[in-house]
């Protein structure tokens, strides 16, 4: 037997003016708006108990109130694919993997088949029944590293509460272009580009967005970073750090032109030329367990490519 879905939220003062599923989307972010919008229809997402039209628009303080059973998300636009997935653990309630660069987590218009969420469906069915196949947050096609699944209505429900509250730790090491001095923190909002429609910029219309960063390492003309996330944004590292000036190496949205430094090593350059992703892995992952309520965490070690640039790095630096 599956829970009913039985949520609540208010429209905040940014969102004031728009429109029911613009907002619905915005504040049920778990749900995608063809299905909201079917809820809407339906009457089981209303405004202030009241029944309302996807396209009316609503005020600060009004009250969205979802009442609905649980269904499977676009389940069949998703297929099954037996997909290698690198498991780092697995239970009832949760499956931690360890994500490849170059996979795609969500299938979309280009992305049918071949993503995460197809090998998800392969290794265990039941996610049909789950929003967006258990997936709670999302890594970018080229960052590779550690992501969490629910696997179950109830725990999907606890660790998307843990990321709104900011309580999962994610903590991430890059490789940026230039020299950092000190860590520090970027808290800047971010929006969509305002030219480019698959980019994300700084913008005082923007959702707020902040990242912690600190120095692991410094080289001749790069650093190697620990970065920790207050809040999930798309591109969030990948624009903060470009927008304090820092890119991270590799980057084909927010990297720039290709600098090799002056007196590099033959090596160090061809590894430049050569990372053609940008150099970014979620190392560690943390929460609180949604079935037992212990403290857990996983930490897995940078990609082979990732390690082979930092060494690189460390050479050119020792002036080999």
């Amino acid at each position: 037997m599956t829970d009913t879905i039985n949520l609540s939220a208010t429209v905040p003062e940014e969102l004031d003016g728009s429109r029911l599923d613009q907002i619905a989307a915005n504040l049920f972010n778990d749900y995608s708006r063809g299905r909201l919008q079917q809820w809407i229809k339906d009457g089981a997402l209303r405004v202030n108990g009241q029944e309302r039209r996807s396209k009316d628009r609503l005020l600060t303080g009004d009250v969205l109130e979802l009442r609905a059973e649980p269904v499977a998300e676009e389940a069949s636009d998703w297929q099954a694919e037996p997909i290698e997935l690198n498991i780092v653990y697995e239970d009832e309630s949760v499956l931690v993997i360890n994500k490849a660069a170059g996979t795609v987590v969500h299938p979309a218009a280009g992305n049918r088949s071949g993503t995460l969420m197809n090998g998800l469906l392969h290794h265990c069915p039941e996610l049909h029944n789950i929003p967006r196949a258990g997936i709670v947050h999302r890594l970018d096609k080229d960052t590779t590293g550690l992501m969490v699944v629910a696997k179950t209505l109830p725990a999907h429900h606890r660790l998307v509460r843990q990321l709104q509250r900011r309580e999962v730790t994610r903590q991430y090491q890059a490789v940026v272009c230039g020299v950092l001095t000190a860590g520090g923190c970027v808290d800047e909002p971010l929006g969509r580009h305002p030219v480019h429609r698959k980019k994300r910029a700084v913008t005082e219309s923007g959702k707020e967005a902040v990242t912690h960063y600190r120095v692991i390492s410094r080289f001749k003309a790069h650093t190697h970073v620990q970065l920790q996330l207050e809040t999930g944004r798309t591109h969030q590292i990948r624009v903060h750090m470009a927008h304090i000036r820092y890119p991270l190496i590799g980057d084909p949205l927010y990297g720039g032109r290709l600098h090799i430094p002056s007196g590099a090593t033959p090596a160090l350059a061809e590894q430049l030329r050569g990372f053609h992703r940008q150099a970014l892995h979620a190392a560690r992952l943390g929460f609180v367990h949604p079935a037992n309520g212990e403290e857990v965490s996983w930490e897995v070690p940078l990609p082979e490519d990732m390690q082979i640039l930092i060494n690189t790095l460390q050479e050119d630096a020792r002036g080999r």
